[in-house]
């Protein structure tokens, strides 16, 4: 289907939403339409470029490197690089500049069709599905989802191994490289999975596993998972490795002078296993002004605990009446000695030691995954280690072994069993595969006598590996494999098939916490601190169902398979009374996260009235309208601003006369340094749309007693009045929205930044997802059926 087929079913204005930095091209001030190097359409499009272009954009002036008029004889297939960018300018209605003559839509919609349909034509006789590193190591989640799913223990990794680094918005887009001392880390790791997963028996105790929880934790009500009739504290998801006893010890919150916080009166913490109490201990301040360092020395529980995954809870329990008599209590925040002091005790650590008195490695799902074999005597170990290797390698190295594969797990298995017997030996086999490079990077080789740069299919196996890491960030699943080795992966109804299966697993919850937290910026919800002195309620609660809401309503997008667009004009999201309090949402009450439904006017509903956003896009003492519009230009609309250039001048806080300057009359000031004006003409517009919502998200009317003027607008020149009119601008316009969602997702899928040869792809994804109402599913089969995610260049 050519680009011009697809606009008759999409709307008639262009269709191209890919992101600015897809080329790295930035919206420069004025005359940025085409940034790159010189070239001309063919010359059925000259007279609208004469007219409107190349007055700017000529062999004298070069605005933006661009001189159209010194290349008229050569057509858009010539270099499709530059009119892929062209073409979006266009779309956006970036070009020509406000203020400027500018076409008519019919002028554009024309002038950008017949280019789209010039480009797919160039890109139909010589594709190029783009290529992906040969080596692409797992990043920190896809390796704690993978040893996750091939050996049944959950390990926090995160104590393990290094942060990865970010590229094109995602972390699992640079990480090709493997230097020694992250290698020594992976080394460690290995050790210290295999150990948990065999539960190998220790001579000592090994080292304490702490929790410590956030020091503006407010702990007085209720937490979810944790017994009614309680308050504060935490669960600890914890793997045992062996059966054995194990010591719970709890520490409470401590105030500069060492004193414990808000201990007014006897306290009882409950310490719990699987939900059932197992102890209760009973804290009470000293007399006087004594020392506290004895109030919680005794705080520890030693407990028979048996191997596997557990829930050890520590919370304090409440008395009949917990009710405060009070006048007024005007914040919900309670954990600043100063400001807004705990009112009861709050737990700072929760500590696990052990094991102790070790009973044996017990029945853990991890062992039940491992040792599909058990050998009845020695002469049928060899045998059944082979079995427990091939299975495991199948699976880690996703590819099937073959006997040479077996040699390496088999030699070390031999080493260690020699001095420890058949389960030292298997652990030591497992551990090797842990660090094998067929089990740490994902390989894409080309094949042999592939003639070079050129397209060509991946195999079905590579195919399963792509497939399984976008949806779940981690290893193909047997099912997965099967039709992969069959090789009937490839066909068209076989891949829907496991599409829709797996997206229906609960595995595909990475899309939620992997993709759309990096997608939208969650986060950066941890580094995210306003102001106590001028928003006191704000505390790691609110911060947390921030994250909680968002994450709900993505997920909710992708079970029920709604429209994409839904992300922006849904009138729901999801509460629990901390949130709803903070919103002003009445009648909400208790821990638990439920859905709520607002009228067609509310203030809420949608990505953009959420207060993770709106948080993640403030400074600590104030709305940030740039941060806001950059936000949107980037992550809504595709098209992100350039970074600012150095030495940029800070706000001006009052006039010349002392008067306090209002935020726009702020940005206005900002906007006459010309080497501010071009970028923030852009953005500020769209962050003045949503100064209703203040910093931490609440809505508001007025700032420092003034009306606040949110009234907007879009580069395109469309002007609106707040986070309403900001909504409905945008969804004038969907496939903008939905172009960036595609790209986005291409570029995670693919764990590279999407190139202009992707466009073609990128449009055809477009058109079928719009036959299919924008769906989510049919977004994320559009992805999986292209050319990119299907194909690679030869080197």
């Amino acid at each position: 289907m050519s680009r011009g087929q697809a606009k008759s079913m999409m709307l008639p204005t262009g269709s191209r939403a890919r992101s600015m930095s897809l080329w790295a091209v930035g919206i420069v001030a004025a005359c940025s339409l085409c940034l790159g190097a010189p070239q001309q359409p063919v010359a059925v499009e000259r007279g609208v470029i004469n007219q409107y272009c190349v007055g700017c954009h000529n062999a004298k002036l070069k605005t933006a490197g661009l001189a159209l008029d010194t290349i008229s004889a050569e057509g858009v297939d010539q270099h499709p690089e530059i009119w892929e960018k062209v073409v979006r300018k266009l779309d956006g209605r970036y070009m020509p500049p406000i203020g400027l003559p500018r076409p008519d839509e019919a002028t554009y919609n024309a002038l950008v069709s017949k280019l789209e349909r010039s480009l797919d034509s160039a890109a139909e006789a010589k594709p190029n599905p783009g290529r992906t590193d040969t080596f692409r190591r797992l990043n920190r989640t896809e390796y704690h989802n993978a040893i996750r799913d091939l050996l049944a223990v959950d390990v926090d990794v995160a104590p393990l191994l290094p942060s990865d680094e970010s590229s094109h918005g995602f972390d699992n887009v640079t990480v090709g490289n493997l230097s020694p001392v992250l290698l020594e880390r992976y080394l460690s790791a290995a050790r210290k999975i295999s150990r948990l997963a065999i539960g190998t028996p220790s001579n000592s105790p090994g080292d304490d596993f702490v929790v410590q929880l956030p020091p503006d934790l407010t702990q007085e009500t209720r937490f979810e998972e944790l017994p009614f009739g309680t308050r504060g504290g935490t669960v600890v998801h914890y793997t045992f490795p062996v059966d054995a006893k194990y010591e719970i010890q709890v520490r409470l919150s401590r105030d500069r002078n060492e004193h414990v916080e808000g201990l007014s009166g006897p306290e009882q913490v409950e310490v719990t296993l699987d939900g059932e109490r197992v102890q209760v201990f009973t804290v009470k301040p000293p007399p006087g002004d004594q020392d506290h360092r004895a109030v919680d020395q005794d705080m520890n529980a030693r407990i028979m605990v048996k191997a596997g995954p557990h829930e050890i809870g520590a919370t304090f329990l409440t008395p009949r009446s917990p009710l405060l008599e009070t006048e007024r209590q005007p914040y919900q925040a309670h954990f600043n000695l100063d400001r807004h002091p705990r009112l009861h005790a709050a737990i700072y650590t929760v500590s696990i030691r052990g094991p102790f008195e070790t009973a044996g490695p017990g029945d853990s799902p991890s062992r039940r995954r491992i040792f599909v074999c058990q050998p009845d005597k020695p002469s049928q170990e060899e045998g059944c280690a082979k079995r427990i290797f091939s299975t495991l390698m199948r699976r880690a190295y996703r590819r099937p072994v073959s006997d040479v594969d077996l040699q390496v797990p088999l030699k070390f298995y031999n080493e260690a069993r020699g001095e420890g017997g058949f389960e030292n030996g298997i652990e030591m086999g497992l551990r090797a595969i842990l660090v094998s490079p067929e089990f740490l990077f994902r390989v894409e080789q080309d094949p042999t006598g592939v003639a070079p740069n050129t397209a060509y299919r991946i195999s079905d196996l590579e195919l399963a590996s792509r497939l399984s890491f976008f949806l779940w960030s981690s290893i193909p699943d047997d099912e997965l494999m099967d039709a992969a080795v069959r090789g009937k992966l490839k066909t068209p109804a076989v891949l829907e098939q496991q599409v829709r299966r797996m997206l229906a697993d609960s595995r595909s919850r990475a899309l939620v916490n992997n993709f759309a937290e990096q997608w939208l910026y969650l986060r950066n919800l941890d580094s995210t601190s306003p102001d106590m002195r001028i928003f006191p309620d704000f505390d790691d609660n609110l911060r947390q169902a921030f994250r909680q809401e968002t994450e709900l309503f993505f997920e909710s997008i992708m079970r029920e398979d709604r429209s994409v667009l839904d992300l922006l004009r849904a009138n729901y999201t999801f509460v629990n009374e901390r949130l709803a309090k903070h919103y002003g949402i009445s009648d909400v009450y208790g821990s638990r996260f439920r859905r709520i439904t607002f009228d067609a006017n509310g203030e809420r509903g949608g990505l953009l009235r959420q207060g993770s956003i709106l948080a993640v896009t403030s400074y600590a003492t104030r709305t940030s309208p740039v941060i806001r519009g950059k936000w949107i230009l980037a992550n809504i609309l595709g098209t992100p601003p350039p970074p600012p250039p150095p030495f940029v001048p800070a706000l001006k806080e009052s006039s010349g006369e002392g008067r306090t300057l209002s935020m726009r009359e702020r940005m206005a000031e900002h906007r006459t340094n010309p080497a501010c004006a071009g970028c923030h003409k852009l953005m500020d517009p769209i962050g003045f749309s949503l100064e209703n919502f203040d910093a931490v998200g609440r809505w508001r009317t007025a700032e420092d007693g003034k009306p606040i003027d949110a009234s907007g607008g879009l580069p395109d020149g469309s002007k609106f009045e707040g986070v309403a009119g900001l909504q409905q601008a945008l969804l004038s316009r969907p496939e903008l929205f939905v172009g960036t969602v595609t790209e986005k997702l291409l570029t995670y899928a693919l764990g590279r930044g999407v190139e202009y040869y992707d466009a073609p792809a990128i449009l055809k994804i477009l058109a079928d997802t719009r036959n299919n109402d924008f769906r989510f599913s049919a977004m994320i089969l559009g992805v999986v059926h292209s050319t990119p995610f299907q194909m690679r260049r030869s080197q």
